[in-house]
């Protein structure tokens, strides 16, 4: 060969040599604030077969590619989805790993390096809370430092490494310092992402409440503590996306789409609504003449709270027939309520993460347990008023009059003796559609009171309510030795695991 060949041959392969050898993930000439905020996208996932049916919220009746939380079974191509979803190679954990990596020895960055580790804190809460143990302190470095098996970590720790990452964040802060416009949540406001921060770690501390009351109580006060900059005050504190017609909401297929004839409200939703006259039941629930056509072509849309019937739990698409009051079939479409495709279950619908609902009932709840000091009651009212008022900001359409919110407290008011269920129970409609945070807390608290799910052809790890989801598959045999030793750890990896909290 020839030096020329030579000198040829070595570029070649220099070449691709650095070309298999650079990270697609770290960012080399765009600013990180962009893989924030695609992090923070792709924190909105699709979880509507295991946990909203896990607590009768929505419902299907169809076995095979629809089955999860609807029988108590495992379905690994639903069951996977949060792992999948945010570990994917350019999902949340990666591209939060790439950007702390990226911002920690940057001081002109350092509120994006804060707002990432809050982030971060946030995924790693679903994913402990869907799944225990999980790979944390070696997630995401497959390019940072080549490991591509990392090892799974103990939940425990994983929740005490959180803790510390949202006290730590939040406090870091600094409005002085340059402020990441490229933000969705906030563009960037340092007193917002305080309050988020700070609203993360009162709901991070509340998961103690069975495990460890003293320690929920520590994380609870400094969380609330005004000094370190308050929690969510408004509804305009609210952490969500806002997805439009070109980037749809990831349940969109199973509200619009091809599932719509397949989707349903659950009875315990519905029934709770209806008995207590809720307003909310008529932005949530409709009945379409023709429920399996597109919106365009569903016909008459009744909204009637009387007329409305949620789908019973414990029977699947040939049996449900059998079921006490069945509302009978339109063409392959059951005559149950669905979900209302002009609001809730918009294309353009937003995702909310954590909201000023939701954090007004947690600390209602704190003050309850005597965690800190405060009015149970008024909090309680301002967290269900916020929910109320909260539905416009899905469509003008679900607007409730304030006067209709006030009608709805006092005929509902806030009973001292049942406060524990009460505020849950507002938590549970809180959350709708933010199936993991409502699973979380009706393991953490047991409320909603509902029934479990009769279905007998469940797991049999499967006790009263599944407890947390299983592993993926592709775990099993790729990362053996490291899912091996966290089974070891956790207990079995089926359905009736408890979170470690959950104990």
């Amino acid at each position: 060969m020839t030096i020329a060949g030579l000198i040829a041959g070595s570029t070649s392969c220099d070449k691709g040599f650095e070309e298999v050898n650079v990270n697609p993930v770290l960012a080399t000439s765009i600013d990180p604030v962009y893989l924030f905020s695609n992090a923070q996208f792709g924190s909105a996932i699709a979880t509507q077969m295991y946990q909203m049916q896990i607590v009768q919220q929505i419902n299907s009746p169809y076995t095979g590619v629809m089955e999860g939380g609807n029988h108590n079974v495992n379905y690994d191509p639903n069951s996977n989805a949060n792992y999948n979803s945010l570990y994917l190679q350019n999902g949340p954990v990666n591209l939060l790993t790439t950007v702390i990596a990226q911002t920690k020895d940057l001081p002109a960055r350092s509120n994006l390096y804060n707002m990432s580790r809050i982030w971060k804190a946030y995924v790693f809460m679903v994913l402990v809370d869907t799944y225990g143990d999980v790979p944390y302190f070696e997630a995401g470095k497959a390019y940072l430092s080549g490991i591509n098996l990392p090892k799974y970590d103990d939940q425990k720790l994983i929740y005490e490494d959180i803790l510390k990452e949202l006290e730590e964040g939040t406090k870091a802060l600094d409005a002085s310092k340059s402020i990441e416009s490229g933000d969705l949540f906030y563009k960037g406001n340092i007193a917002q992402w305080k309050k988020l921060g700070n609203s993360l770690l009162l709901r991070a501390g509340m998961r103690y409440t069975k495990l460890d009351a003293a320690k929920a109580k520590t994380y609870v006060a400094k969380a609330a503590d005004p000094a370190n900059g308050g929690l969510l005050s408004d509804n305009k504190d609210n952490a969500l996306i806002a997805f439009n017609s070109t980037f749809n909401h990831p349940l969109a297929n199973y509200f619009q789409g091809t599932e719509r004839g397949n989707v349903y409200l659950g009875k315990a939703l519905v029934d709770y609504l209806k008995t207590t006259a809720d307003p909310r039941l008529r932005m949530i629930a409709v009945k379409y003449a023709v429920p399996g056509n597109p919106i365009a072509t569903a016909g008459a849309e009744d909204t009637t709270r009387a007329n409305q019937d949620g789908m019973p739990y414990g029977y699947n698409e040939s049996t449900v027939v059998n079921a006490p009051g069945f509302p009978g079939k339109i063409g392959s479409a059951f005559k149950y309520s669905q979900i209302n495709r002009r609001t809730v279950g918009k294309i353009d619908a937003p995702e909310f993460f954590i909201t000023f609902s939701q954090t007004q009932l947690l600390l209602a709840e704190a003050v309850q347990r005597g965690f800190i000091t405060g009015d149970a009651k008024a909090l309680y009212t301002t967290g269900v008023k916020a929910h109320l008022a909260q539905m416009a900001q899905y469509d003008v359409l679900a607007t409730i009059p304030e006067a209709e919110q006030a009608a709805y407290l006092n005929a509902n008011p806030f009973m001292p003796a049942n406060a524990l269920e009460q505020i849950n129970t507002q938590y549970w409609l809180s959350s709708f559609l933010n199936g993991s945070e409502a699973w979380a807390n009706f393991r953490r608290s047991g409320f909603p009171a509902l029934t479990p799910n009769p279905y007998p052809g469940k797991d049999p790890s499967v006790k009263d309510f599944i407890r947390r989801l299983v592993y993926p598959v592709r775990e099993k045999s790729v990362n053996t030795v490291n899912y091996n030793e966290a089974v070891q750890r956790m207990g079995a990896d089926d359905l009736g695991t408890p979170i470690f909290w959950d104990k």
